[in-house]
C-alpha cells in the first residue's frame, strides 16, 4: 500500500479517517489524549503540504442515533490546540451543509465531521454512505489502525469510490513493526500472551506457535494450561471446553521445540476484591476454594530468566487481575523485565498499553500499538479489511 509521502496532497481536499475514540471523564474533558497525538505526524504534513484537511471517526458506541455525549467537539477542541489552529466541527459527517463546509474550505484548514456512527451505516458498510464521505475527497488516507480490522464504510467501503488511497504514518508505522517483529524477526523471537480468555486469544497462539521460539503464558488464561496438565486451581477462572486444546498447543509446541512457560507459582484469594487476604503458593498447591489472580515471584523470576537473550518480544495481555493493586505486582514486574530487555519490545494496545503507561515505561518500550483489537488479528495471522482495502486499490490502480 502507498503511504501518505509518496501522494501528491499539495492544496488537495485530504479526507483522514483516524481514531479518535478517546476516553472522557464525567465533564466531557478528554482523560488521555494518545490517539490524537498518535496521527500528528500525518496531519503535520498535510499542513505542510497546505492540504485541505477533512477529520473523520468515531467516539463511543450511539448505535446509529445522534447523542450529544459522543461528539467529536472533545477531539476537535483538543486537535485544535495540539496543532495551534482552528478545528471547525462540522454538524454531520454527510449531507449538503457538510459539502458546503468542505467547498468553502481553504488551502491548510482542518474540518473534523461528527460522529460517523451517529449513522448505522457506518459499520454496515453501506456503499451509499461510502460513496458520500468519498465524495468529499481527492485524496482518502486512512490512519486508524485501531478500527483497521473494522470492514466499516469509512475503513473499507471508501476505498472503492475515493479517487486516489493511501495509508497515513501510523498506519504505516504499526504494520512495519509488527511485520518486524513476527514476519521477519531478530531470534529468538518470545511471544507473551496473557488476559482472561484463551478463547479470545486461540487463533493467536496457534498462529505465533509456528513463528516463535518461546511462549510465555500468564494471566487468567494460563490456568486452562495448568488445568490441562492435570493441576486443581481451585474457584480459578477456567474455560472447560479449552482444556483438550490446550493441551495440544503444548504437545505442539513440544513437537516444534518451542519453549512453552506457564505460572510454578501464584497470588490467590477467596474473593476478587481488592481487600481480600491473599497468599502466595504453588501452581500444584492451590486452595480449593481459593482463585489465582496474579503470577507469583518464583514466576516472575522464571519469565524473566526466559526472557534474557531475547532479540524480538512481542506481548498482549496482563499477567492477572492488574486493576487491583493487590494482583498488579506480576504484570508490574514484566513490565519492567520488558522495559529494561535490549530486545525490540512491542506491546499490543488495551490493558496491555496501560499496564506499561501505569508503571512510567512508555519511553523503553520500542513500540507501543494503538489497537488491541486489531493487533490481535495480526497475532492471528489474518489480514485487516483496511489495510486489504489500501492494498486492493492500489493493485486496481496499477
Amino acid at each position: 500500500m502507498k503511504n501518505i509521502k509518496e501522494l501528491d496532497i499539495k492544496e488537495k481536499r485530504v479526507l483522514i479517517r483516524v481514531d479518535f475514540n478517546v476516553p472522557l471523564d464525567e465533564h466531557g474533558n478528554i482523560t488521555d489524549d494518545i490517539r490524537i497525538r498518535g496521527v500528528l505526524p500525518t496531519i503535520n504534513h498535510c499542513l505542510d503540504e497546505r492540504a485541505r484537511i477533512i477529520i473523520m471517526s468515531h467516539m463511543g458506541r450511539p448505535k446509529g442515533q445522534r447523542n450529544p455525549a459522543f461528539s467529536m467537539a472533545p477531539a476537535a477542541k483538543r486537535l485544535s490546540r495540539l496543532i495551534d489552529k482552528e478545528v471547525k466541527l462540522a454538524p454531520d459527517c454527510v449531507g449538503d451543509e457538510v459539502t458546503a463546509m468542505v467547498n468553502a474550505m481553504g488551502p491548510g484548514e482542518v474540518l473534523m465531521l461528527e460522529n460517523l456512527r451517529f449513522h448505522a451505516e457506518e459499520q454496515a458498510n453501506d456503499p451509499v454512505f461510502s460513496k458520500q464521505l468519498a465524495a468529499l475527497a481527492d485524496v482518502y488516507i486512512d490512519d486508524a489502525f485501531a478500527v483497521a480490522h473494522r470492514a466499516h464504510a469509512s475503513v473499507v467501503g471508501v476505498t472503492e469510490f475515493a479517487p486516489v488511497c493511501g495509508a497515513g504514518f501510523l498506519l504505516q508505522q504499526e504494520m512495519d513493526y509488527f511485520n518486524r517483529a513476527v514476519r521477519d524477526p531478530m531470534r529468538p523471537l518470545v511471544a507473551i500472551v496473557g488476559g482472561a480468555k484463551v478463547s479470545s486469544k486461540l487463533g493467536a497462539l496457534r498462529n505465533l506457535m509456528d513463528r516463535v521460539d518461546k511462549m510465555i503464558v500468564g494471566g487468567a488464561m494460563a490456568n486452562t494450561f495448568l488445568k490441562a496438565m492435570g493441576y486443581e486451581v481451585g474457584k480459578s477462572k477456567v474455560e472447560e471446553d479449552l482444556v483438550a486444546e490446550a493441551r495440544e498447543l503444548m504437545d505442539k509446541a513440544r513437537a516444534q521445540g518451542v519453549r512453552f512457560y506457564l505460572p510454578v507459582d501464584c497470588i490467590v484469594a477467596e474473593q476478587f476484591e481488592a481487600r481480600a487476604e491473599t497468599k502466595t503458593t504453588t501452581v500444584q498447591e492451590v486452595p480449593e476454594n481459593w482463585m489465582i489472580l496474579d503470577i507469583g515471584p518464583a514466576t516472575t523470576k522464571l519469565f524473566s530468566e526466559a526472557l534474557a537473550n531475547a532479540r524480538t518480544i512481542i506481548w498482549n495481555g496482563p499477567m492477572g487481575a492488574f486493576e487491583m493493586d493487590a494482583f498488579s505486582r506480576g504484570t508490574m514486574a514484566m513490565v519492567q523485565e520488558v522495559a529494561r530487555s535490549h530486545a525490540l519490545t512491542i506491546v499490543g494496545g488495551g490493558d496491555t498499553d496501560v499496564a506499561v503507561h501505569r508503571a512510567g515505561e512508555s519511553r523503553n518500550i520500542s513500540y507501543i500499538s494503538t489497537g488491541g483489537g486489531a493487533f490481535l488479528m495480526l497475532m492471528e495471522g489474518k489480514s485487516l479489511p483496511g489495510v486489504a482495502a489500501l492494498e486492493q486499490f492500489n493493485r486496481v490502480q496499477g
